[in-house]
């Protein structure tokens, strides 16, 4: 996998377009003056858990005795079950218990930017080639920036689609993360039958 490769997937599994209504509407409870701040502070919360994933993976995996094909197959039915909830959305979906005020890391940057399907793709990505850790690396800052973009401008962006935009994009994001997912669950199907 080349590093735009992994940096697209990435970005495709953060899923900013498909949040942009989620974050608008959590950040409404937030007073005008500090929306920005909260929502670069959770950004960078966001950054650092996947930061901690992608360096610290590899000891953590080897402690409990986890393989590549594990992490393969569990990361394609975790992305599997979100690109799901993409295409088929519930009622109230991810915001049904959220306690009122100010979000501090759960749910903006846990799970909606460094969510189960993001981690378990940097452990994927670290775990079948150790030795293109930078480039990791720089696929995971090329995507964080540009989800931090792609939120910062929110607003902009929500004049701009419309809502029945952003339920497109974030259609056409969950099917292009169904196929991924699947790919994920079948090269780990795949390693496993072939040890």
């Amino acid at each position: 996998m080349t590093t735009l490769t992994a940096a697209v997937t990435l970005l495709l599994v953060m899923d900013p377009l498909g949040n942009l209504a989620v974050f608008i509407a959590v950040l409404e409870r937030v007073p005008a003056e500090r929306r920005r701040r909260v929502l670069v502070r959770e950004l960078l919360f966001a950054l650092g858990v996947a930061l901690a994933f992608l360096f610290a993976g590899r000891p953590v995996l080897e402690f409990l005795g986890l393989r590549q094909e594990s992490i393969s197959i569990a990361g394609g039915i975790v992305l599997f079950l979100i690109a799901l909830h993409m295409l088929f959305p519930t009622e109230g979906g991810a915001l049904a218990d959220q306690p009122e005020g100010e979000p501090f890391i759960v749910p903006l940057a846990v799970p909606f930017i460094a969510g189960p399907s993001a981690l378990a793709t940097l452990l994927l990505l670290e775990r079948s080639d150790p030795g293109r850790l930078w480039d990791w690396l720089l696929a995971l800052l090329g995507a964080w920036a540009a989800t931090a973009a792609v939120l910062l401008t929110a607003p902009v962006l929500l004049r701009v689609l419309g809502r029945r935009g952003l339920i497109a994009l974030e259609r056409l994001t969950g099917m292009l993360l169904v196929m991924i997912a699947v790919q994920m669950f079948l090269d780990g199907v795949a390693r496993y039958l072939a040890r």
